[in-house]
């Protein structure tokens, strides 16, 4: 009975901690690397009728070589919100707005810049591992209330904390890795 206990807590903090990982993943896939990608503005929030919607719910996104995105509003009202947008972002680029679409021209990174954006990744990187850090704060808290309420031993409180243990290592060297490719793909020329 106490191995399903600790087997729940330990496979629901697996679980979240490889959403922390996954989330961090995307946050990397927002910086600029110097190449247009429609992931670098899909995200990005607009004001449209009162609320906040995501660009790629308004708008279609394509890359045009070399380093411009195209974006075309599916409601041609939207195109004033979307760049606005766009200008408000940290980005760093100017829309150039022909009344039917938007077009985003990306200047090559300058060294400073891919500086810049690599301790971006590095703040991303370090708020994903306090994440994972913080499930394992919370799955021990939960484990060491089983072991106060007697449905757990000692025992299985110290091999289930070795677990997280290895888990919170495991998840954090994954971050680690990601973050390593992302600041290789920013610093190459």
């Amino acid at each position: 009975m106490e191995d399903s206990y600790v087997d729940a807590v330990i496979e629901d903090c697996r679980e979240k901690m490889g959403k922390a990982v996954d989330h961090t993943q995307a946050e990397f896939a927002t910086l600029r690397t110097g190449r247009a990608m429609p992931a670098l503005v899909e995200k990005l929030r607009v004001e449209y009728f009162g609320s906040e919607v995501p660009l790629q719910q308004l708008a279609g996104i394509q890359v045009a070589p070399p380093q411009t995105l195209i974006v075309t509003p599916y409601d041609k009202g939207s195109l004033k919100a979307i760049e606005k947008a766009i200008v408000s972002s940290d980005l760093g680029v100017n829309p150039n707005n022909d009344g039917t679409v938007i077009r985003l021209n990306f200047p090559p990174l300058t060294e400073e810049r891919r500086k810049a954006m690599v301790r971006v990744a590095h703040g991303k990187a370090e708020e994903g591992r306090v994440s994972v850090r913080n499930l394992r704060r919370a799955s021990r808290k939960d484990l060491e209330g089983l072991e106060k309420d007697g449905e757990i031993s000692s025992d299985d409180l110290d091999r289930a904390e070795k677990e997280l243990d290895r888990l919170t290592h495991e998840h954090i060297a994954g971050i680690d890795r990601v973050l390593q490719s992302k600041e290789s793909e920013l610093l190459a020329v």
